[in-house]
């Protein structure tokens, strides 16, 4: 029989297949091989693994690509943009691998540790079976530990070491898991709690060897990783952001122009903010009116209580968004609000369905010790986290699965894509008439102040930029984290320990909170093209579907597509 010619399509799913027969975090984020009990390969070998899979991927579209260009075929839609993605994306991943970042990635947020934890709550917990996995893989702990190790240490070898600031903050997360902080049982007892009797012990004893293996590493990274790290910067300099950087936007940046447009946007907010805070408390500061509505506004009292709250504030917006802007049927319309579990980073977040949506998407708060949970910033946060933010983009992304290439909706999704979509989302819900209450309006401001203000000192704590002469707040200095955090601190509502675990999420992960803002404004410049093109016949709602169904783009290609649906 002959061999079926490839595509790029085809060779983007067999890629796919390749990092999750390696990837046991990448298998069970997809739903495949519920039996699987590994743990995900931190070491220097593992890495090597997966960037040789990358290697041979490319090769094998370049390959298509020459012969395509020879017969005179001419790729278009689908085919075309996932070639495009495809090579934009493995060839940014080589990138940052070919440069040694791997041996550095240790950060409060979505860096390699965070998976030997985070892969549990992806895992399936319907059956004896699904627990025997569980507890496979929790005996399976100490050593993806023991190997991500040896990559740090080979970091330190190569003079390759994140700054002191990340390690610190990694340790006191550590120690949430652990359960040494607050003196309790730590986060893998807790997990296994409500398993089966039948293997209680063996979960037990599988859960109490993965404290303790995390408890070793905590002390291996406050000991050893901790000092040698000393005298590393928290400013990662100019080569390494604008390599971050085009992996977190799928394109090249340019800085300048970037900083520019940003402080423009921060003005125009800022004077948003006076006006509708007066609106709340004439007379009052914006901060002033913050801190009213924080001692005097609607609140929420205990866990369960806010939970089921912003579960609510989901399921209403489904209803109302369905069949006027959004046509969301089936499992698209099931999505979960859960409790973050301790030492999560300080901002919430979601994780995505699996393909067959056995496992729904679901977003995560994180509670930080609170107990009362001021509503008036939260309501445009769970627009942004779940619908029409990440759920609807990703949740449709997956339902339209059959007709796009699995890595389009999984491994290529581009964060400026998806967080710009997000943000495009708050703000629709502001223009449909969702944000009128003069507080939930300024929570979404004081949201979209804090998506600017990431771009404004993303790029400049890591460029160590001077602050513009025109900016009204220290003028001429050059960015700093001290500095970066008074001006958080002065423009954004938000406490001392989310302030302080922004920044340094910032410093640990450059370049990736500048997707927010730069990809919203390529979904507002691709909507607005749209309109424009088509005048009166421009239809809100299908453009919206056809722009959920077309996959992840970096920000070469999305305006542009945008534009033409």
């Amino acid at each position: 029989m002959p061999e079926t010619p490839s595509t790029p399509r085809r060779i983007a799913d067999d890629h796919v297949a390749q990092v999750a027969a390696l990837d046991p975090m990448t298998s069970t984020r997809l739903g495949l091989h519920p039996e699987d009990d590994r743990q995900p390969d931190l070491s220097p070998q593992g890495f090597e693994a997966l960037a040789e899979v990358a290697r041979r991927t490319l090769s094998r579209l370049e390959r298509v690509e020459r012969d395509a260009e020879k017969d005179g075929e001419v790729w278009e839609g689908a085919e075309r943009n996932c070639a495009r993605l495809l090579r934009e994306r493995l060839t940014a991943q080589l990138g940052l691998y070919e440069a040694g970042d791997h041996f550095r990635e240790l950060r409060n947020v979505n860096s390699p540790l965070h998976t030997v934890r985070g892969i549990f709550t992806l895992m399936p917990t319907d059956t004896d079976e699904h627990w025997a996995a569980v507890a496979g893989r929790l005996r399976n702990v100490p050593g993806a530990l023991d190997r991500y190790r040896a990559t740090l240490s080979e970091g330190i070898a190569r003079g390759l070491l994140c700054a002191p600031r990340q390690a610190r903050a990694v340790i006191g997360q550590l120690s949430a898991w652990t359960g040494q902080d607050m003196g309790g049982a730590g986060w893998f007892a807790t997990f296994v709690a409500d398993g089966p009797d039948r293997l209680r012990p063996e979960l037990d004893t599988a859960a109490d060897r993965a404290t303790a293996a995390v408890a070793d590493f905590t002390d291996w990274l406050r000991g050893t990783y901790l000092p040698a790290a000393q005298g590393t910067p928290d400013a990662v300099g100019r080569e390494r952001y604008l390599r971050s950087a085009r992996s977190a936007i799928g394109a090249p940046l340019d800085p300048a122009e970037a900083c520019g447009w940003a402080w423009e946007e921060f003005h125009r907010t800022a004077a948003e903010m006076r006006a509708e805070a007066d609106r709340i408390l004439p007379g009052a500061t914006v901060r002033e009116t913050m801190d009213h509505l924080n001692r005097h506004g609607h609140a929420i009292t205990g866990e369960e209580n806010i939970r089921a709250w912003l579960q609510q504030i989901m399921d209403e917006a489904i209803d109302a968004l369905d069949g006027t802007h959004f046509d969301i049927s089936g499992p698209v319309r099931r999505v979960e609000t859960r409790i973050a579990p301790p030492g999560s980073s300080g901002a919430p977040y979601y994780n995505g369905p699996s393909l067959d949506f056995s496992r729904p998407g679901r977003t995560y708060l994180p509670t930080l010790g609170q107990q009362a949970f001021p509503t008036w910033e939260m309501v445009s946060t769970w627009y942004h986290e779940g619908v029409p933010g990440h759920h609807l983009q990703t949740a449709l992304w997956t339902a339209a699965a059959d007709r796009l290439s699995r890595y389009q909706i999984t491994l290529g999704a581009v964060v400026a894509d998806k967080e710009g979509w997000a943000l495009y989302a708050e703000r629709l819900m502001d223009e449909l008439g969702f944000l009128t209450d003069p507080a939930r309006r300024l929570g979404y401001l004081d949201k979209q102040m804090l998506r600017i203000i990431r771009v404004i000192i993303d790029i400049g704590m890591h460029l160590e930029l001077a602050v513009p002469a025109d900016s009204g707040f220290h003028p001429g200095e050059r960015w700093t984290p001290d500095l970066a955090t008074a001006f958080m601190a002065a423009h954004h509502g938000s406490d001392t320990a989310r302030r302080t675990s922004e920044i340094d999420r910032y410093l640990g992960w450059p370049g990736q909170a500048i997707g927010y803002k730069l990809g919203e404004r390529a979904w507002l410049q691709g909507r607005e093209a749209a309109r424009r093109r088509l005048g009166t016949g421009f239809d809100l709602r299908a453009w919206h579907m056809n722009a959920l169904t077309q996959g992840s783009l970096g920000l070469t290609d999305l305006a542009d597509n945008l534009a033409s649906l």
